[in-house]
C-alpha cells in the first residue's frame, strides 16, 4: 500500500475492485488488536483507543497474545492428532503471522482454509492470506458473522472447502462482538448445523470472572468508541458448545487449554478469555 493511500484511509484490494473506505479517523477493533499485539497496522485513534483500555485493564496485551497462541496450539492439534485438513475461519483479523493456513500446511500441506471477516482493513490486507502451499488451498470471503447464508453459499468457499467432509470451525476473539440481542449461539449453532459429524468448533469468549473490575473497563472503554462489546461469565461460554463433546481439557482460561511445556507462566488474573474445542458428533 502506498503512503498517500494510507493517508487517504484508502485502497483497492486490486485493479478491478472499488476503493475501501478505512476510516482512520476513528478507531477499529482490528486495528487496536493490531497495536495491542505489537504490530504496525494501526493510527492515532487506535492506539488512543488501545492506551486507554490498557489503563482501565494493563494486562490487556498478555490476554490478546495469549489468546493468540490458543488459536495455534487449537489448530495444531487438530490437525496432527485429528486429521484435520479443512479449516473455516471467521473473524480473521488483520493477517498475523502465523496464520492458520501456515500452521496447518506447516503439518499438512494440503490443508485448505478459508477465512472470513467483513472488515475493510482485512480486506486490504486479505492477499497475505492466499499464500497457499500447491498441494492445499486458501481463500477469503467478505462476509458478516451475522449472515449465515452470506458465508456458507459463498462460491470461492465451495470452490476451497468440501462440505461433505469436516471442517474446523474457528471464532477466536470475534463473539464477544456479537451482542446477545444478535444471538450469537445461535449464529454457532447455524454455522455447526452445515458442517457433517465430525466437524470441530474452536472458540472463545470474552470474560470478567478473573477482573469483574479491570474488564469491565475494557468494555467501557470499547463501548464508548463505537466498538460494541459483550462480556460474559463462564456459563456462558459453556453454552456456546452444548450439543457437542468437549475435547480434554474442556473450556478453560486460554493458557490452561494444552499449553506448550515451554510456554512462559501467566496468572489466571491476565487473561480475559475462556476457550474450548469441540467435536460435533452423528
Amino acid at each position: 500500500m502506498s503512503d498517500e493511500q494510507w493517508m487517504s484511509g484508502r485502497e483497492p484490494q486490486d485493479e478491478h475492485q472499488p476503493m475501501v473506505d478505512l476510516r482512520l479517523d476513528i478507531p477499529h477493533s482490528a486495528r487496536v488488536y493490531d497495536y495491542l499485539i505489537g504490530g504496525k497496522t494501526n493510527f492515532e485513534p487506535d492506539r488512543v483507543a488501545a492506551e486507554a483500555s490498557v489503563e482501565a485493564w494493563p494486562a490487556l496485551p498478555i490476554s490478546m497474545r495469549t489468546t493468540r497462541t490458543f488459536m495455534n496450539r487449537a489448530v495444531r492439534h487438530l490437525t496432527e492428532q485429528y486429521g484435520v485438513r479443512q479449516f473455516l475461519d471467521i473473524g480473521t483479523g488483520i493477517p498475523t503471522s502465523p496464520n492458520v493456513h501456515e500452521i496447518a500446511q506447516g503439518i499438512a500441506p494440503d490443508a485448505r482454509v478459508a477465512y472470513v471477516d467483513n472488515d475493510p482493513i482485512v480486506l486490504t490486507h486479505a492477499r497475505a492470506l492466499m499464500s497457499s502451499t500447491v498441494q492445499g488451498r486458501t481463500c477469503y470471503v467478505d462476509a458478516d458473522l451475522r449472515d449465515v447464508d452470506s458465508i456458507i453459499g459463498a462460491p470461492q468457499l465451495r470452490e476451497v472447502l468440501d462440505l461433505s467432509k469436516p471442517v474446523a470451525l474457528s471464532l477466536v476473539a470475534i463473539v464477544h462482538f456479537v451482542l446477545d440481542e444478535d444471538d450469537p449461539r445461535g449464529l454457532v449453532r447455524r454455522l455447526m448445523d452445515e458442517l457433517v459429524p465430525g466437524s470441530f468448533l474452536v472458540l472463545t469468549v470474552f470474560t470478567g470472572d478473573t477482573d469483574p473490575v479491570g474488564v469491565g473497563g475494557v468494555g467501557r472503554e470499547y463501548n464508548a468508541r463505537g466498538m460494541p462489546l459483550q462480556i460474559r461469565d463462564r456459563a456462558e461460554a459453556l453454552a456456546f458448545f452444548d450439543g457437542y463433546d468437549l475435547v480434554d481439557p474442556g473450556v478453560t482460561l486460554v493458557h490452561h487449554w494444552r499449553p506448550d511445556h515451554d510456554a512462559p507462566p501467566v496468572r489466571d488474573r491476565d487473561i480475559a478469555m475462556y476457550g474450548g474445542v469441540a467435536v460435533k458428533r452423528a
